[in-house]
C-alpha cells in the first residue's frame, strides 16, 4: 500500500506506507490513515529528516543453536544498492520545504 501527501504548495507525493509511516515516526507522529503536518512543525521535522544518515539497517547475524555456526543469510532482492531512510525521506525534505515557503499544511489520507 502506499500513502499520499498532498500540499496546496506542491504536487502529490506517493509513497510506500512502510517507508512513510516510518519517517512519520521519527517525526512524531502517529502513523494513522490520516494525518497533517502544520506549517508551524516544519522546521523541526526538516531538522529531524536531514538529521538522518545513509546507514542501512544490517540483517540480523543467525547462529545454529546447536553448533552456535552462522547461517548463510539470504540476500536481499537489490544486495548492491540499499536504499537508507534518508534518501527515501528526500522528496518528503523538497515537499516540506516548499510548502513552509508558500505557508501551506501537508496532509496525508484525505
Amino acid at each position: 500500500m502506499s500513502i499520499t501527501f498532498k500540499s496546496q504548495a506542491t504536487g502529490d507525493l506517493f509513497m510506500l506506507q512502510v517507508h512513510a509511516e516510518a519517517l512519520l515516526k521519527l517525526l512524531g507522529k502517529t502513523p494513522a490513515p490520516q494525518g497533517i503536518l502544520e506549517v508551524k512543525d516544519m522546521p523541526a521535522a526538516l531538522a529531524t529528516l536531514r538529521a538522518l544518515t545513509d546507514e542501512v539497517p544490517q540483517a540480523p547475524v543467525v547462529e545454529d543453536e546447536e553448533t552456535g555456526e552462522r547461517l548463510p543469510q539470504p540476500e536481499p532482492t537489490f544486495a548492491d544498492e540499499p536504499v537508507s531512510l534518508r534518501k527515501r525521506a528526500w522528496p518528503l525534505i523538497q515537499m516540506i520545504e516548499r510548502a513552509q515557503a508558500a505557508d501551506k499544511p501537508i496532509v496525508w489520507g484525505v
